[in-house]
């Protein structure tokens, strides 16, 4: 029995990146050996076990192969005979495809560590297309290393684009890539790999077709609304670790794409087009409630930011109730930094100052801290109490304008 680290602690630990999981691989082994040895069975596909103390997993060596479409469509065969080359051939990428025994000697059959080296993700073998996540997943992983994807094996991604087989993904599975691909420098790459692969249009066609929709030059140098999309992406990074934020700068503008050509290069109406794409978006692929609630917020309201000097004190106590402010301070935030993000997502904007959101927390700060329980003890409740208090923010905010 041989025991190798493999995979992305292997390939992370050469990129001199902390290494958070490892993930071992057994050969010459069975699961009645590892279960005398103390490994607790816990794979349901096939077998992997749990080291007694680490705890970290350990997967006895495998083949697959394709036996029906979609994700599931694998069976798998393990044996004391399968070899670790056998092993590491059914992986995707040959960046994830290092091994390492354990005298830390690195095991690199298929030149992963040339192509870490040149920053490019190629495929192993052409078994790469039997699984169609796997354009999800290099799609990612050039977000996360600013990889670029070798010739051929775009083209493959562009074959299985073209199958159908993306349509089958489960879309838990395409949610946990996406996420990951926020959560990284340079979140803009997984969208324009998957674009340049032909799969955005399939799995995510409410940011595809925002691409080639103009915008009045005047307000957007970059004129291209994809572009835009992407730029703000890219500010919103600058701006903040908040992955909702991200997302919520992502799909503020959904709705442009869906402008009447005739109405051209003006978007009016887009925000309200924009909440309804949003939650398609999200009902799709499930993403969770506090990514949603944002988005749907910053989508509906990002003009109410941009354009705060230009309304009147009962409109800004009105925006202020709509976006929820006074119960959620910590999501009033989150919009004005997805504002922020917005508007400096435009070609020559990039480093404007953008006090907008410095006026909308003044007026947010000033409607806060009105003195209420005077109103309370004359014995005021319900839309009485509502509308008094309302007044009073009114009047605060008026009184910070005219400062």
């Amino acid at each position: 029995m041989k025991i190798y680290l493999v995979g992305g602690a292997v390939r992370d630990k050469l990129l001199g990146l902390p290494v958070k999981d490892r993930d071992w691989v057994v050969i010459g082994s069975s699961p009645e050996e590892m279960e005398s040895l103390g490994y607790k069975p816990v794979g349901r596909d096939f077998p992997v076990f749990l080291h007694p103390q680490t705890h970290e997993e350990y997967a006895l060596a495998r083949t697959e192969r394709k036996t029906g479409p979609g994700y599931k469509g694998f069976s798998f065969h393990t044996s004391a005979d399968v070899t670790l080359e056998q092993d590491l051939m059914r992986r995707d990428i040959t960046i994830n495809a290092l091994a390492e025994d354990e005298n830390g000697e690195i095991i690199d059959l298929y030149n992963g560590q040339n192509d870490l080296k040149s920053g490019i993700l190629r495929h192993i073998s052409p078994a790469f297309i039997e699984d169609p996540l796997r354009v999800v997943r290099v799609s990612r992983f050039a977000a996360r290393f600013n990889f670029t994807v070798a010739d051929e094996t775009m083209e493959l991604m562009k074959d299985l684009s073209e199958s159908g087989e993306l349509e089958t993904l489960v879309p838990d599975r395409v949610w946990v890539d996406f996420e990951k691909a926020l959560d990284t420098h340079h979140p803009t790459q997984f969208f324009e790999v998957l674009r340049q692969c032909s799969a955005l249009k399939i799995l995510f066609p409410e940011i595809d077709r925002l691409f080639g929709v103009p915008q009045p030059p005047k307000h957007h140098p970059e004129i291209d609304t994809g572009i835009h999309t992407m730029l703000v992406l890219s500010q919103a990074c600058l701006l903040t670790d908040d992955l909702t934020v991200r997302f919520a700068a992502l799909v503020h503008d959904l709705g442009k794409g869906t402008t009447p050509k005739d109405k051209l290069p003006r978007h009016h109406g887009h925000e309200q087009r924009s909440v309804k794409l949003v939650k398609k978006l999200c009902d799709r692929y499930r993403v969770p409630n506090r990514y949603r609630e944002l988005a749907l917020i910053v989508a509906k309201e990002h003009q109410t930011c941009h354009k705060i000097n230009e309304l009147r004190a009962d409109t800004v106590a009105k925006k202020l109730e709509s976006i929820d402010a006074f119960r959620r301070p910590d999501r009033f935030e989150q919009y004005l930094k997805a504002c922020e993000a917005d508007a400096k997502g435009r070609t020559g904007f990039e480093q404007a100052d953008y006090s907008n959101a410095a006026t909308f927390r003044k007026y947010y700060e000033a409607a806060k801290n009105i003195e209420t329980q005077s109103l309370i003890d004359s014995g005021l409740e319900g839309i009485e109490l509502g509308n008094s208090i309302r007044k009073m923010r009114i009047k605060a905010i008026e009184a910070v304008k005219s400062a």
